[in-house]
């Protein structure tokens, strides 16, 4: 093995992150990723038909757009178009209604009813700072925020959505049922404050920045940072798993997108015992079991007004959706599971062709419950766009288990890499002042497992490498992210 400055260890949007700051700041970096394709979260593939583009894991993403690392980045510049639906987000009732989260927040509002104005005042000021508000929440937690004036925006609006209040915050069940959506993203009990900081975070990007699907499938996200890795001297290693840090001799430093489970395989007998008590005692959430659809024709959606949305959280009212992420955090099966689906067509033409078209879903369980998601979620869309099964050509489950043999960092099929409770997101993955630094001289953790949490946003490999580069090579100066001129002729 050549001698390089710096190792990284598995290739998902925070490891690719952490290797772009490294090779940009002049470092030669080698990364090292267990499966044959490089990636991790940010994988597309033909599943059924080499025409039709599908998403193996994440499909919609608002934080590629609206967060640091990435606006730095700039993928527009680097030939990655983000296509935004006319309507971010959506959600159906039974009966045919729906309440739907344009971009346009008055058209939104007017949409509500009744309860426009409360959500007029929940997102208006947060649309109108959001890029305060996401580098506020996307923060190392080691900083005063550069606006603290988002925060007293914010606090008030996560407990109107974060406890008991939220049950009757609305009048309407369009309005909650909106937002009850956008909580389940936290994966967890709700209502709860993560859920309702989620729900402030992702429900204003709505109208600000917008909830985007790359052009092509996410894939090309992770091909134009890898492009960027090797075109600063980096080294890329497929299908080579790290078994133990002895595999990695020659290096100043190593970076590690592993979580804490992974990292107590990797370096257990090495870690110091309190340290690796906290690790052994970081708790892992609910699971995630996927299904990809090729389909005929577009979801027959009882309101056609979905047809026109990128996302769609499908579990009925606000008091169902609460009810359905409680049981599944407390380990049971709900009766109603809550499904987010995704028509990557409705704003990128490009996934299929005409009578084959991807659909991507996938559902909250219990952790590790190898129960088979396919007619969990056919059942919530025939619930809700009757007709549904009959469009289909052909389908593919992935359980929870599934999931976590496919990513080692989806412990139980948790796809967030640890629960998302106000404790884990305060001291991710253990309480300390430097998330990032392992006891291990010179060792790294970078992943979802450390500060700011889940998401695509890359922000845990820019802070892990900020780290880095201060600790292990006395460079205090961040190097510039944006685009080589080559990529801009």
């Amino acid at each position: 093995m050549v001698s390089s400055d710096a190792a990284v260890v598995g290739s998902g949007p925070n490891g690719l992150a952490a290797a772009v700051v490294l090779a940009r700041a002049g470092l030669r970096v080698e990364v090292f990723e267990a499966a044959p394709q490089l990636g991790g979260g940010l994988r597309s593939a033909a599943l059924f038909d080499d025409d039709v583009v599908h998403d193996v894991c994440s499909a919609v993403h608002p934080l590629a757009v609206a967060g640091r690392f990435f606006r730095e980045f700039d993928l527009a510049a680097r030939g990655v178009e983000m296509c935004l639906p006319e309507i971010a987000y959506g959600h159906p009732l039974d009966g045919g209604r729906a309440a739907l989260a344009h971009r346009d927040l008055d058209r939104t509002c007017e949409g509500l009813g009744a309860d426009g104005a409360r959500y007029r005042w929940l997102m208006r000021p947060l649309a109108e700072h959001s890029r305060e508000l996401v580098d506020t929440v996307f923060s190392d937690q080691r900083h005063l925020p550069p606006d603290p004036r988002v925060l007293l925006a914010l606090a008030p609006r996560v407990l109107t959505q974060g406890t008991p209040l939220a049950r009757s915050f609305f009048r309407g069940a369009e309005a909650s049922a909106l937002l009850a959506g956008v909580a389940a993203h936290a994966v967890g009990r709700l209502p709860s404050l993560p859920g309702g900081m989620i729900t402030l975070l992702l429900g204003h990007l709505a109208h600000s920045t917008g909830w985007p699907l790359p052009r092509g499938g996410s894939g090309h996200i992770a091909n134009v940072l890898v492009e960027d890795i090797l075109d600063h001297r980096g080294i890329l290693h497929t299908g080579q798993p790290v078994d133990t840090l002895g595999d990695l001799t020659g290096f100043r430093a190593v970076v590690l997108d592993i979580g804490p489970r992974n990292l107590l395989d990797l370096a257990g007998p090495m870690l110091p015992a309190p340290y690796r008590r906290r690790l052994e005692n970081y708790r892992y959430g609910p699971g995630a079991a996927k299904v990809d659809f090729l389909v005929s024709e577009p979801i027959p959606w009882a309101n056609p007004e979905l047809g026109r949305a990128g996302t769609v959280h499908v579990c009925g009212d606000q008091a169902e959706v609460f009810a359905s992420e409680t049981a599944t955090a407390r380990g049971r099966r709900p009766g109603s599971p809550f499904v987010l689906v995704s028509e990557p067509m409705t704003a990128d033409e490009t996934r299929g062709l005409p009578g084959k078209r991807p659909v991507w879903a996938y559902c909250h369980v219990p952790h590790a419950d190898p129960v088979d998601p396919v007619d969990l979620v056919c059942r919530q869309l025939e619930r809700f766009a009757p007709g549904f099964g009959d469009t289909v050509l052909a389908h593919r489950g992935t359980t929870a288990p599934q999931l976590a043999e496919y990513n080692a960092n989806y412990v139980g099929g948790d796809i967030a890499a640890g629960a998302v409770t106000v404790r884990q997101l305060l001291a991710r993955p253990v309480p300390k002042w430097n998330p990032y630094q392992t006891p291990l001289p010179g060792v790294y953790l970078c992943s979802a497992a450390t500060p700011p949490g889940p998401g695509v946003h890359g922000m845990g490999g820019y802070y892990a490498a900020k780290s880095v580069l201060r600790n292990e090579f006395g460079i205090s100066e961040m190097p510039s992210l944006a685009p080589d001129q080559e990529w801009l002729q």
